[in-house]
């Protein structure tokens, strides 16, 4: 089977260029992350990568199809660092785990990737949170995509709150998702709204408190109640 040849900018000599796979995901996921899944085509994405659409059709297949790509390639890295955390948390106290303690586990790695990744981790956060949010299919993606790591988040927390009803976590985590990609996307908001006092870039900030935050929120809902 012959491979496209890349056009434009993608055009390179044999063995002397990026990987044309993983250009193709970055420019993706910059368009879906600023646009959505319907506000992209594959040619806009191939304009952005510097290749010949066909390349794209090579590669993935439908747009579909390269919009799953663009999507699993991170959460698999996202969901090994996250479910290892929790391990390696749970095994460290086990007995004496803490809510805050499973929340740095669970969210910590999100906020290290941000704050040391490469560019393109936070487009990612940016899809994520625009995906989490979408009606139609977010629901089913998110599932298809994180649905094991989360639900060993709520065994564990299920552990180090032995009292919680399952249904108090479940809400817990919905709770949990909106705060935590919200955070990630570093829109802007918190800037205009506090006049300059908070900055959504200042992830730091947001990990001495959103830590704090969900862990207080799952141990609120989880108490007995009248």
């Amino acid at each position: 089977m012959t491979t496209p040849l890349a056009s434009g900018r993608g055009r390179r000599r044999k063995g002397d260029g990026p990987d044309l796979r993983g250009v193709i995901l970055n420019a993706a996921e910059l368009l879906f992350a600023g646009h959505g899944f319907y506000g992209v085509t594959t040619r806009q994405v191939a304009a952005e990568a510097g290749v010949d659409t066909a390349l794209i059709h090579y590669y993935f297949g439908t747009k579909r199809d390269l919009f799953d790509a663009v999507f699993a390639r991170r959460a698999e890295i996202l969901n090994t660092e996250r479910l290892q955390a929790l391990a390696a948390y749970e095994a460290r106290h086990h007995a004496a785990m803490t809510t805050r303690g499973v929340m740095e586990a669970f969210i910590g790695p999100l906020i290290e990737r941000s704050l040391t990744g490469e560019a393109g981790w936070k487009n990612y956060f940016r899809l994520v949170a625009l995906v989490n949010n979408t009606p139609a299919w977010g629901g089913e993606t998110m599932n298809r995509f994180f649905d094991p790591v989360v639900h060993e988040l709520i065994a564990t927390l299920k552990r180090a709150m032995p009292q919680a009803e399952l249904r108090d976590l479940y809400w817990g985590y919905q709770f949990l998702t909106g705060s935590m990609m919200l955070a990630l996307s570093e829109t802007g908001r918190i800037d205009q709204l506090s006049g300059g006092l908070c900055r959504s870039t200042d992830l730091e900030a947001v990990r001495s408190r959103l830590f704090d935050y969900c862990a207080a929120g799952f141990e609120a809902i989880v108490q007995p109640r009248a």
